[in-house]
């Protein structure tokens, strides 16, 4: 990697351009209002309004939003 490459969108393995929410530094704040609209809304769609909680953290949302788009797109 040159100086001039930015490790933030270089494709390498040690890119942090994409962490497990399980890394992340903030991953246990609440989730965001962006999440918890988009998770009601995914949740809504799936069938599955159990899904929301909006007790979860940023990193929980963040899976759960995961899952359900995968869910939905399964159901496609």
């Amino acid at each position: 990697m040159s100086d001039k490459t930015n490790p933030k969108t270089a494709p390498t393995p040690n890119s942090n351009a994409e962490k497990d929410p399980e890394d992340w530094v903030s991953g246990d704040d609440p989730m965001t209002g962006a999440q918890a609209s988009y998770l009601k809304t995914l949740s809504e769609e799936c069938g599955d309004p159990n899904a929301f909680d909006p007790g979860l953290t940023k990193a929980e949302a963040s899976k759960r939003i995961d899952t359900l788009k995968a869910e939905r797109e399964r159901g496609a």
